[in-house]
């Protein structure tokens, strides 16, 4: 099933205890049946010519008022996410998904790929960010941030996070056991889910993932900075001006001061890297020397009189 489905029916099953799970599996087993048998619901949702948002006003028009709000958020987005003529399957899992849960059973996430899972955890926090202001998110972001800083530099909290010997419970057992009480609620639920939808080894990748995710849900991007010394609030208010004009839209600065940089400062926002530090002067510089002096023995080599006067 498509992973970002997969995550945001965690995270709305994750909101409902064993009794509410069963009403929505019920709820989405009544809209399996419709577009198994009902052509005016099953030929908008599955053609393949209208847009997700088109696919998704069918389904709050036909369902509003039919099924309580959870299945009719899980039924919008998988038309939202999924291809078209792949709706009905993801209906019908999204019902077997929401049973299981209200049969009492426990769930356990199915292995993906690094960047599967990424999309996966992302779906969990598409949910909960969608309930969140712009303040709350803000501080979302700035926690999640610190927490991948954080899993970084603490080689033992690191090593048994991407142990696999450990149950996904486990892993999300141990962050919440260490951040529980420091971090906002919504941080600690797409926190424990890295843990339980992510990959292993993936840890801080996924968590600076939903940083930016965190990020674009305010309609921001992420710019990450490294700088050689610390920068005061004038300097990073001109770097963000002059980063926001390169992205064509506002920029979030984190800030990292890296002494190893030696002085300048490195930005990363998506595929965009811009290295003005001394130490990447250096390393350019070492790298220019090396392929002029290999180009000179080269010449030499191939052009031995040329070298004699």
């Amino acid at each position: 099933m498509h992973p970002t489905l997969q995550g945001y029916a965690a995270a709305v099953l994750s909101t409902v205890d064993v009794d509410g799970a069963a009403g929505i599996a019920s709820d989405l087993a009544m809209v399996d049946r419709a577009i198994a048998t009902q052509p005016q619901l099953s030929t908008p949702l599955t053609d393949t010519a209208l847009p997700p948002a088109v696919r998704r006003a069918v389904v709050a028009e036909v369902l509003n008022g039919k099924v309580g709000s959870p299945a009719l958020g899980l039924v919008a987005e998988a038309v939202s996410v999924v291809p078209a003529q792949d709706v009905p399957l993801a209906v019908n899992w999204l019902s077997g998904r929401a049973r299981h849960q209200g049969e009492g059973l426990a769930y356990l996430e199915e292995p993906l790929s690094a960047t599967s899972a990424r999309r996966r955890v992302g779906g969990f926090a598409a949910y909960v960010f969608s309930g969140l202001d712009v303040d709350q998110l803000k501080v979302v972001e700035d926690e999640l941030f610190q927490v991948a800083r954080l899993i970084e530099r603490t080689t033992t909290l690191r090593l048994a996070l991407v142990d696999r010997d450990q149950t996904p419970a486990a892993r999300a057992g141990l962050l919440k056991g260490v951040f529980g009480a420091k971090i906002a609620p919504s941080t600690m639920a797409v926190l424990a889910y890295a843990a339980v939808g992510g990959r292993a080894r993936d840890i801080v990748g996924t968590v600076d993932f939903l940083v930016a995710r965190a990020a674009e849900a305010r309609g921001w991007r992420v710019a990450r900075v490294r700088t050689g010394i610390a920068l005061d609030a004038n300097a990073q208010s001109t770097i963000g001006d002059s980063l926001a004009h390169i992205a064509g839209h506002p920029v979030d600065l984190q800030v990292t001061v890296d002494p190893e940089l030696l002085a300048g400062i490195l930005v990363e926002i998506g595929d965009l890297r811009l290295d003005d530090t001394i130490r990447g002067r250096l390393d350019s510089l070492r790298e220019h020397l090396s392929t002029s002096q290999s180009s000179f023995v080269s010449q030499l080599t191939n052009n031995p009189n040329e070298g004699a006067s």
